[in-house]
């Protein structure tokens, strides 16, 4: 056999590397291509998620608002001013009065930087309400959001003035202090939120793990 001959077993063996080469670029580009088309494709999840809480958080707090001023309506519609009505012996009971500052009387001669905090909490809690993915924290937070505009809705509507109302309080616990509904879900909000970070529940879980097919 002529030595010049070649053979194809003595192929250039750079031209070999070459082809190799080539072929393991398609291959890792076919396979990117394949990955970033599933990504595009597979539902957010977690948008999803957020959104949900997002929508039980809020209609939490709309509940909240409505129940807080309906009972506000209600008992300055029956109850009068310097009349208590027992509830529960002298430990709960119906007073009306109308609060010019924040929780117990304090502050009553600072109703504009207390109506100005009020509205700073609210925003708080709403954002916080957006963001979170979990349920339960939803709930928490919508109440705690329900309450705050519930009293932020007297400050802004309500006598004196914008920014000055005072707060319609009807429920007397004992001799410490009168409070109203929106008291009521801003401290069971708090406590909710609470019990849920002592338990390790966070307001946004990690992400769970996807399989890759």
């Amino acid at each position: 056999m002529d030595a010049n001959q070649t053979t194809p077993e003595a192929a250039d063996p750079h031209e070999s590397r070459a082809l190799l080469a080539d072929g393991d670029v398609t291959q890792a580009a076919d396979m990117g291509a394949s990955s970033t088309a599933a990504h595009a494709t597979a539902p957010p999840r977690d948008d999803r998620r957020r959104r949900r809480a997002a929508v039980l958080g809020f209609v939490v707090a709309l509940l909240a608002v409505s129940i807080d001023q309906l009972t506000k309506v209600w008992a300055e519609a029956t109850l009068t001013m310097g009349e208590r009505h027992p509830l529960l012996a002298d430990l709960l009971a119906l007073q009306l009065a109308f609060n010019p500052g924040a929780a117990f009387s304090l502050g009553a001669s600072a109703t504009p930087i207390i109506t100005v905090v009020a509205i700073a909490g609210s925003a708080v809690a709403a954002s916080l309400t957006w963001r979170t993915t979990s349920l339960p924290w939803a709930v928490g937070l919508g109440l705690i959001l329900g309450g705050a505009l519930g009293n932020v809705i007297d400050r802004l509507a309500r006598a004196p003035g914008p920014g000055r109302g005072h707060v319609v309080d009807f429920i007397a616990y004992a001799d410490w202090f009168i409070g109203n509904v929106a008291d009521v879900f801003v401290f069971a909000g708090m406590a909710l939120c609470v019990i849920l970070a002592f338990n390790g529940k966070r307001m946004r879980p990690p992400h769970a793990p996807q399989s890759i097919a």
